[in-house]
């Protein structure tokens, strides 16, 4: 059977990032997301809101960048995979499992007064905040101005996926 492990969330920061270095050098970074939903309940005829929290894991570039640009309460979107944690509680000696993002792709968003760079354009200091991914689309409106050539110096795209068990500091 096939299977598709994808995730694209929008949300706040719940708290400043914080990057960590593993021993082969390699940047690792937490986030915590706060993600809304709305919807209007029929039954009480009055709209109602859930917010869930997601924690997200960036690596290399990506967990840098956010270290240095992000900061609590400043909307991002993450493109990654779904990752199942296990570990044995060392008080109770219960088993436990979390669920987290593995961030594979990041996007700044809103404008610098959100509490960074981010906002307008597609190049230099006007910045759409940090992308992976060289596709953007065009929201906003307008003309963009000169394009940029598409820079492929974020390194791999697979979030940290070469990176051996015994280094992950977590």
């Amino acid at each position: 059977m096939a299977s598709y492990n994808r995730v694209i969330l929008i949300g706040n920061l719940t708290r400043d990032p914080e990057v960590r270095y593993i021993p082969s050098g390699t940047a690792v970074s937490e986030l915590g997301l706060a993600v809304n939903r709305t919807w209007f309940d029929k039954q009480s005829n009055s709209r109602k809101e859930e917010t869930t929290f997601v924690d997200v894991t960036l690596w290399g570039r990506e967990a840098e960048v956010a270290g240095e640009y992000l900061s609590k309460g400043r909307p991002v979107l993450i493109e990654g995979r779904l990752q199942l944690d296990t570990w044995e509680d060392k008080q109770s000696g219960q088993r436990r499992s979390k669920l987290r993002v593995v961030c594979e792709r990041m996007q700044m968003l809103g404008s610098r007064g959100d509490g960074g760079g981010g906002g307008g354009g597609r190049s230099g200091g006007g910045g759409g905040g940090y992308s992976g991914s060289s596709s953007q689309s065009g929201y906003g409106g307008g003309d963009p101005g000169p394009q940029a050539p598409p820079q492929d110096d974020f390194g791999p795209s697979g979030g940290g996926g070469n990176v051996p068990d015994d280094e992950v500091p977590f």
